[in-house]
């Protein structure tokens, strides 16, 4: 399959001096496609229009179906879709991405759906022939993890994770110019954050569903709570059936983008400490403080997360620093810092926005300017794997290691001692009453991916 790449786009584009090299000369490589891609998007509320968005910004789509368990979710992303793709046709609409997938041959899936939704619809799509972009973390559970790696390879597709730290401009210059020339020396302590004040405290009353949404579809697999609000964008990141926490949702990131600096695989030892210490009561069951340890030879990765209080560093109040023999580095997704050991040597570099190049951006309800040109370069890499048959950036290999070695911090804490995994086993080492916990439970009638289904 041929892809068109926004020529004008890419050539203006500040970041091209930057990333141009890792592209090659594909950012000028077939201009006219043979013919459009057709894509579909399961879970058409804030991030899922946002990624679909920056996907039509880098080549010609045609937005073939669209799904949403509301209505009014799905209503608002058709007429988005219409405005802004300019396509004659609308697309289909669904309220169950099994109909979407039997129904509309698609190219690529996109999925924005909460956590407890990646896995079965990463897999669904993979075996209806598409390619995939799926936003983080790749699972709930480590085994679902396996599974969508296992799947990936055996439906030979492209899976691209949004952990698009991995794209964003000056992360890229930081890794080239002041990891890979090895302006830190020896590498002897990492550590990672966010302080973000992101539980949703406070009770919630049990209210009536909404004729518009399913609720019953949106929890699925996961235990289905009394109703109490939409869900959308509030209380399910802050409730652990539907997600892994802070951990999984802002240290998957970090950590994502130190292993990728830092060419790292699996952690071999992950402890963590942790609780409701402040912000007690309320709906949110999720730590409020919480810190984990990923140890690696001669180092080790901390993660510090707090939802009260202030930052430990106002600059750096979601971020990763990096400590080498010659200096360190900090970098958020704002902006990076490399400072030398002896103070000498300052080298900085903040973000991008593309604010002249994509003005439609400054249109676009909620959008996060700041990450809009990660996400682009991000989309960019995930179709030149799919042209080229290779691995993306951030294959889902290297989504599923994140974003597992954040569930395996979150287990270790409930456990309260440290946890050594297997990954070729697929099992904890001598740990029987950690390996239970690999596996979530599905509620019926769905049921729980297996790594060796797909062998």
């Amino acid at each position: 399959m041929s892809f068109y790449i926004n020529r004008r786009h890419f050539i203006k584009s500040t970041l091209a001096t930057t990333l141009y090299a890792s592209y090659g000369a594909y950012g000028q490589h077939l201009m006219h496609p043979s013919k459009k891609l057709k894509v579909g998007l399961i879970g058409t509320g804030w991030y899922g229009k946002s990624d679909l968005f920056r996907l039509m910004q880098v080549t010609e789509i045609e937005v073939a179906a669209l799904c949403d368990v509301d209505k009014n979710h799905l209503s608002n992303a058709a007429s988005l879709v219409m405005q802004r793709n300019k396509q004659p046709k609308s697309p289909a609409l669904f309220t169950d991405f099994r109909k979407m997938l039997s129904s509309v041959e698609l190219d690529i899936v996109l999925i924005g759906t909460p956590d407890h939704w990646h896995a079965l619809n990463t897999i669904a799509s993979l075996s209806a022939g598409c390619h995939v972009y799926v936003q983080k973390p790749t699972s709930v559970d480590v085994m679902e993890g396996e599974a969508m790696v296992k799947a990936a390879r055996k439906y030979n597709k492209v899976v691209q994770v949004g952990t698009q730290r991995r794209s964003t401009p000056h992360l890229v210059d930081a890794k080239t110019n002041i990891i890979d020339k090895g302006l830190l020396g020896k590498i002897g302590h990492v550590e990672m954050c966010c302080y973000y004040h992101m539980r949703a405290n406070g009770e919630r009353i049990i209210k009536d569903i909404p004729e518009y949404f399913d609720y019953e579809m949106w929890a699925g697999p996961a235990p289905k709570l009394p109703f109490k609000g939409l869900p959308h964008r509030g209380w399910w990141r802050t409730r652990t059936e539907y997600s892994n926490g802070i951990v999984g949702d802002m240290c998957v990131h970090m950590l994502d983008a130190v292993r990728w600096m830092l060419d790292l695989k699996w952690p071999k030892r992950i402890q963590s400490q942790g609780g409701i210490y402040v912000q007690k009561g309320g709906y949110s069951n999720i730590p409020d403080t919480q810190t984990a340890i990923f140890e690696y030879e001669d180092f080790n990765c901390v993660w510090n997360h707090r939802t009260w209080g202030t930052p430990a560093d106002p600059d750096y109040p979601w971020a990763f620093f990096i400590y080498g023999e010659k200096g360190v580095l900090k970098a958020s997704v704002m902006k990076y810092e490399f400072i030398s050991t002896d103070g000498k040597t300052r080298i900085s570099k903040n973000v991008t926005y593309e604010k002249e190049q994509y003005p439609e951006d400054l249109k676009e309800k909620d959008i996060e300017l700041h990450t809009a040109p990660a996400t682009r370069y991000h989309m960019m890499d995930f179709l030149k794997a799919i042209d080229k048959k290779s691995k993306p950036i951030a294959d889902v290999e290297q989504g599923h290691i994140s974003t597992a070695s954040c569930i395996m911090a979150n287990l270790a804490m409930e456990l309260d001692r440290p946890l050594m995994y297997d990954p070729e086993k697929r099992q904890f080492i001598n740990d029987q009453r950690a390996d239970k916990m690999l596996t979530r439970s599905y509620r019926d009638p769905w049921q729980h991916p297996d790594p060796l289904d797909y062998i």
